[in-house]
């Protein structure tokens, strides 16, 4: 017999058979509901347009009657999806986009924890007064906060993870703010890299898992862990570790974890990695206790990395439904008219990346034809001029080169060769040069090359290093992290070390440092994509069982209610949309998932090679190369003058 289903609140009605209890624990639904026919009846049933930027957060209330936000507006907001009306916005006193927001259990949804890309914690009373609220920050964390994670049936404290590579412990019992600068009490783990996702075990919440942005899961035991405030800090990142996990290929690259999720029975971890995929282990496992390192021919890999592309931060033109493959687009000769300016530029320097390693690679031997920088410039002037008349290109003062960081500032150095004299009168030739050697990401070196080293760009996320100074830094760097890292191996032999249960692919994770997966019920895994879909996997096989679109550019969060069938999903857009499974019939369109799938796995390779940079970049770029164009023209003036006078005389 089929049951049809209708949506009231928090709980199903089977109609003609009364109220069930929630879905969990109803049987009848049950066999239903963990039927792939389930995930492949979804369909679109609300949109909530709640917010005026990009939504990085959302999550519901323990009752699943309200869903709590936030987003690049700095904005917090509840709302209820079955009524769709907004039950509170919150101007949280975050000046960075929030990244992580949380209900404090057994608090009747008043109180809220949320971190931004600043570092700062707000805990938000929603009864009190916005002056008091923005009063109640905690800014210990130095570089982004990146999510907060609240403990089962504790209204008092709570988590927080960072850039600057810890994970913090609050007790609200204690204290509701702190500003003390570069504050230490309160820091539970120092992973000493990146600590990027964490969550709690929802059985056993003193188990803690950390993923960090050197492509690892450690599980530690919070009974073994203390802060400086409470007295019992041990300041050893391996000190509660109890399970470490890093897929073998992983082992020797630093792919950053997006996001960690426990399965409901606490048995399973599901991780999810930036320009890699999903996967699911056991914590009590330990079959990968020898982690093989990387091959003769990885080895060498790592020797020569790859040339880098370059692209513009806000050009979003690689993701979303009709988003294609550069091979896909030069094959059909794709042309649109209606590029943007963020695509052009990008265009631009990935052209200039290409010949400049077309030309740094036929250094010694006959000289490749390279489009002059007169002309390149003209080109690059003309696309900007195309997309946005309004942009103006400011030439820096007696400079032709630029040192910046991703945030775009800078400092001129010398454009000259030695004794101040130029070399050569021709025009020198782009080169940019890729390293994996950084602080916490990859380095980006430009010079012009003709007989002569005009400048050196070095872009890091970190800070900006001194010609002189880079190279003895960087070494010190590793230096110190080769040491620590095989202080950690000896300290962690005794660990358990689990291997691969399952991997989920199909989707393409790469754009954005937020990227959730996670389980649904007992069969399904989920994650988002930068394709703009939701993907759907059959949890114990790894078979793709539904492609739902869900955003114009890129899908971040997915959060299934407690107890209905009913999802939240949000990203991109500005917007939060709820999954229900409405459809008549299942419905599953496998061609266009395989299509979908195969320009993934061709644009995650391509993303994997391609460096974001901030629009300023481009502009200095821009201003250096102009600079350089005009000096040489009046430098040719000068002579010429020159010349003529002699000749005269």
């Amino acid at each position: 017999m089929e049951i049809n289903l209708l949506y009231d609140g928090p709980t199903v009605r089977h109609v003609g058979q009364g109220v069930c209890q929630p879905w969990f624990a109803c049987q009848c639904c049950n066999k239903i509901l963990w039927r792939r026919e389930f995930v492949q009846r979804l369909k679109l049933e609300a949109t909530l347009n709640v917010h005026d930027g990009c939504v990085n957060t959302i999550s519901w209330n323990d009752t699943g009657e309200y869903i709590l936000s936030g987003s690049d507006d700095t904005n917090l907001v509840i709302t209820n999806p079955y009524n769709r009306k907004v039950k509170a916005t919150i101007r949280s006193g975050h000046r960075a986009n929030i990244f992580s927001a949380k209900f404090m259990p057994q608090t009747s949804d008043q109180q809220i924890i949320s971190c931004s890309g600043d570092g700062i914690i707000y805990y938000t009373h929603t009864e009190k007064s916005p002056d008091i609220n923005r009063q109640c920050q905690f800014t210990c964390h130095y570089g982004t906060a990146y999510e907060i994670m609240t403990v089962p049936n504790d209204p008092y404290t709570f988590l927080s993870c960072g850039e600057d590579g810890t994970v913090r412990w609050f007790d609200l019992r204690t204290k509701t703010s702190c500003t003390k600068e570069d504050c230490k009490d309160d820091i539970l783990i120092n992973c000493r890299r990146a600590a990027t996702s964490i969550s709690i075990s929802p059985l056993v919440p003193y188990y803690l898992a950390v993923g960090c942005s050197d492509s690892s899961v450690r599980i530690y035991d919070r009974r073994m862990l203390g802060t400086r405030a409470t007295g019992n800090y041990m300041g050893r990142g391996t000190t509660g570790m109890c399970v470490r996990f890093v897929p073998a290929h992983l082992s020797n690259k630093s792919c950053r974890v997006t996001s960690l999720c426990y399965s409901g029975d606490g048995q399973e971890v599901l991780v999810s990695y930036s320009s890699d995929y999903v996967y699911l282990f056991d914590p009590n496992n330990d079959q990968a206790r020898e982690l093989k390192g990387p091959s003769e021919e990885r080895r060498e890999e790592l020797r020569q990395p790859p040339v880098k592309r370059l692209r513009l931060r806000g050009d979003w033109s690689d993701t979303g439904p009709r988003a294609r493959p550069e091979s896909e687009r030069e094959r059909d000769g794709e042309q649109s008219p209606n590029v943007s300016l963020m695509q052009r530029m990008s265009d631009m320097l990935s052209r200039w990346f290409e010949e400049a390693s077309e030309a740094q690679g036929s250094r010694g031997t006959t000289r490749p034809q390279t489009r002059p920088i007169g002309e390149t410039l003209g080109q690059a002037s003309e696309a900007v001029s195309a997309g946005a008349s309004s942009v103006k290109v400011k030439t820096l003062s007696a400079s032709a080169s630029v040192t910046g960081t991703s945030s775009g500032s800078g400092a001129p150095s010398s454009s000259t060769g030695p004794g101040g004299s130029r070399a050569s009168t021709a025009e020198p030739v782009l080169s940019l040069h890729y390293s994996t050697e950084g602080t916490t990401t990859s380095t980006i070196k430009l010079d012009f090359t003709d007989e002569f080293v005009l400048s050196i760009l070095c872009i890091t996320c970190a800070c900006v290093c001194h010609r002189r100074s880079a190279a003895a830094r960087i070494q010190e760097l590793f230096r110190r992290r080769k040491e620590r890292r095989e202080m950690e191996e000896s300290e962690t032999q005794n660990i358990r070390r689990p291997s691969v249960k399952m991997v989920y692919k199909g989707h393409r994770n790469s754009r954005t440092m937020i990227k959730e997966s996670c389980f649904w019920g007992n069969n399904f895994v989920m994650s988002g994509s930068d394709c703009g879909h939701i993907f759907i996997w059959d949890r114990h096989t790894g078979e793709h069982l539904m492609l739902l679109e869900a955003d114009n550019h890129v899908v971040n969060c997915l959060q299934p209610h407690p107890y209905d069938p009913i999802l939240a999903s949000s990203g991109i857009d500005y917007d939060i949309k709820i999954w229900s499974p409405l459809e008549a019939s299942p419905s599953f369109n496998r061609v266009l998932a395989d299509e979908v799938i195969t320009r993934n796995e061709l644009m995650l390779e391509e993303t994997r090679n391609t460096i974001t940079v901030p629009a300023s970049f481009m502009l200095r770029m821009l201003a250096s190369l102009n600079h350089i164009r005009t000096d040489r023209l009046e430098g040719d003036r000068s002579e010429g003058s020159g010349q003529e006078n002699e000749d005269d005389q």
